[in-house]
């Protein structure tokens, strides 16, 4: 009887046994534990940031109030796909918001599917923010190892505007998402050679556009600096992978502009933000040079200079308003690219720890420069998107700098460590001083500051001194405390109130237009169920007593004084209060009319709709000065009966207001109890 052989073990193209395929408890055994490569602690501590990223970012979510003008925009949405695809900020799509819409599709689906809410807007920005976290985690740690990847996603955690945007609708956790799989897409192209993933890589950056336009472009310098530099190729390949990347990036970024120019302007919303109706108009102005230029610009629709981060220059992100938010790790993660940078001087073209630390560096310093000079409108939430990057070079260069320390190999370079965490031991006392008067919170994290941050200079000199390894790794322990301590302290302040909705922020007010909020509060969605008329009192969230989170201290007053839809603009033609008694009107003698009213601005429109739940017309946009609604348009929705009220005041801005004004003086019918309100038609 013959028996067969068993069958040889597979093996690989160069002629090695395969290993066999880990088993399904061995895998889910993994996922708690790590590969055995890793230390035995690594994994755990991976989970434990992303179940404090969690809770930071979901913490008593019910609370958070988000942003009324993108929650509107989500609503009208969810009752109209036409409203969905372009970003209308109504049902009846007269208007859309100023930005593309990939951040209202996100939010928007996970409502069609859950029902509208407050966790149902939230449920994608908790996840991918914890996402950007574990994403970060991952790029680092392919590189540089457990520790530094440890170090950056505990400071990408812990970084406070992060945190304070996070728990809000505006679409900055999408972008920073994006951005991140176009980083980590890129440097797989970078080390591989592959051209789909540097395709890929322009996909993501292509719908980061589509969530706020040129602002996803400014890492690009850098992404095509690496590839071009460090990818394993040969320079003509390089150049012809770059041409084909760049088309992907393109197509992926212009579809949905192209496709929306071409559609006649009769068939689809106004553009909110642009001067000519147009979103290439919106991309090279509004959302392009005007907010690097100001009200200098001279190419499309201008950001209007508003600051709510101080005066542009070199030291805005240091200043009373921006500090707290993002500089406590910078002059850390300067240095620590500039040693990191040396002590990999002599690497080959292709090295790869060198191209990471030039992507971080490049994400890290663009960012800087754009947000700091930028004249034109600026809010402290736009630098969440530079967080990757301070946060990776304090992870990386944390670690190279503690190895050239200890190996006592890398000249002067080995002294760096030192100084640099005296250096940023005293920024962080420095800003913790600032608002030592704000809160107990504040003063033990100033203490624990300056403490930790004494034990780990001196530690690091003895260890240095002694030879004494261990007393090194616990002064090194101490400097991560001591930097972190500060960002920690505005983190849980932030986790801890609801944020205002139109300029999320953490920490204690510091004054001035950066200090907790700007324009317009916050109207909480209505639970599942959506908006449902309600009573207009208390809608912004508050937050828990004692708090001195600038955000909740900021909250819009007209929210809590029975005024929901406030409508304070800036010089539109609606300078009025819109009343809950008056959207009960409204809603009484709607007379199937599409639209409920017509008013100035996007604020005021936003929150009638979240209240009311029907669609309202945005005349002017943001400002109240997009040329939106003319005299003929009125007239047509008057005759057709698709709009019966509108409110106007004595302001007014632009003729064409002042035109819409007179008209409706004349030939509608005040509403005597409503100031402002006239019934046409």
């Amino acid at each position: 009887m013959t028996t067969l052989a068993p069958p040889p073990p597979p093996t690989t193209k160069d002629g090695r046994h395969r290993a066999a395929p880990p088993a399904a408890s061995s895998r889910l055994r993994g996922l708690f534990t790590g590969p055995p490569e890793d230390p035995r602690w690594a994994r755990p501590a991976l989970w434990a940031i992303l179940v404090l990223a969690t809770a930071l970012y979901a913490w008593n979510m019910s609370s958070i109030s988000g942003n009324t003008f993108y929650n509107a925009a989500v609503y009208s949405g969810t009752k109209s796909w036409k409203a969905f695809f372009f970003g209308a900020l109504d049902a009846g799509s007269f208007i859309t918001v100023d930005k593309p819409p990939f951040a209202l599709w996100v939010m928007g689906l996970s409502a069609r599917v859950f029902g509208y809410g407050t966790w149902q807007l939230m449920l994608p920005m908790v996840a991918l923010g914890t996402g950007s976290v574990a994403l970060l985690y991952r790029m680092v740690k392919r590189d540089f190892g457990a520790v530094a990847a440890t170090i950056a996603a505990l400071a990408l955690t812990l970084t406070p505007i992060t945190v304070a945007l996070t728990r809000d609708t505006n679409p900055d956790p999408v972008l920073v998402f994006l951005m991140l799989l176009g980083a980590a897409a890129l440097m797989k192209a970078v080390r591989t050679g592959r051209l789909l993933p540097l395709v890929w890589s322009g996909v993501a950056i292509g719908f980061a556009f589509n969530t706020k336009m040129m602002q996803a472009y400014v890492v690009l310098p850098v992404f095509f600096l690496v590839y071009l530099w460090a990818a394993q190729l040969g320079l003509g390949r390089r150049i012809r992978n770059l041409a084909v990347g760049t088309v992907a990036l393109v197509v992926s970024s212009a579809w949905w502009m192209v496709v929306v120019d071409l559609i006649p302007a009769s068939s689809r919303p106004y553009i909110g933000g642009s001067t000519d109706n147009t979103v290439w108009d919106l991309v090279i102005g509004y959302n392009g040079f005007g907010r690097i230029f100001g009200a200098s610009s001279s190419v499309g629709s201008q950001g209007n200079g508003a600051s709510f981060g101080g005066e542009a220059g070199l030291y805005r992100l240091f200043n009373s308003i921006m500090g707290g938010q993002i500089s406590w790790l910078i002059p850390f993660a300067l240095v620590a690219l500039i040693g990191g940078l040396v002590l990999r001087g002599r690497a080959p073209r292709t090295d790869a720890k060198r191209a990471a630390l030039l992507l971080w560096g490049g994400w890290f310093v663009l960012h800087y420069l754009t947000f700091a000079l930028a004249e034109g409108t600026f809010h402290p939430y736009y630098v969440t998107a530079m967080a990757p990057g301070i946060a990776a070079l304090a992870g990386i260069g944390g670690v190279m700098l503690y190895r050239a320390f200890r190996e006592r190999a890398a000249g002067k370079w080995g002294w760096v460590l030192p100084a640099a965490v005296a250096g940023s031991t005293v920024w962080a006392v420095v800003l913790l001083h600032r608002v030592s008067g704000s809160g107990a919170l504040y003063t033990v994290a100033e203490v624990v500051a300056g403490v930790a941050g004494a034990v780990a200079v001196i530690g690091l000199l003895l260890g240095r001194f002694t030879g004494r390894q261990r007393l090194t790794g616990i002064a090194a322990l101490a400097a991560v405390v001591a930097l972190l301590a500060g960002p920690a302290a505005y983190s849980a302040s932030a986790a801890g109130s609801s944020t205002n909705g139109t300029n999320p922020t953490a920490g204690p007010s510091t004054g001035g237009m950066g200090g907790g909020g700007g324009m317009g509060g916050g109207q909480r969605p209505s639970g599942s169920g959506g908006p449902s008329g309600g009573t207009g009192t208390s809608n912004s969230g508050s937050a828990p007593s004692g708090s001195s989170s600038s955000s909740s201290s900021s909250s819009s007053s007209s929210q809590s004084t029975g005024q929901s839809a406030s409508g304070r603009t800036a010089g539109g033609m609606g300078d009025t209060q819109v009343s809950s008694a008056m959207i009960t009107y409204l809603k009484k003698h709607q007379d199937g009319a599409t639209w409920l009213v017509a008013v100035a601005t996007d604020q005021t429109a936003s929150s009638i709709i979240l209240e009311s739940g029907e669609p309202v017309i945005s005349m002017g946009g943001w400002s109240g000065s997009d040329n939106a609604m003319t005299l003929a348009k009125l007239k047509s929705l008057v005759k057709s009966g698709k709009l019966h009220y509108i409110v106007v005041s004595d302001s007014g801005q632009g003729s064409s207001n002042s035109e819409i004004s007179t008209w409706v003086k004349k030939n509608g019918t005040a509403v005597s109890a409503y100031s402002g309100l006239y019934r046409l038609g």
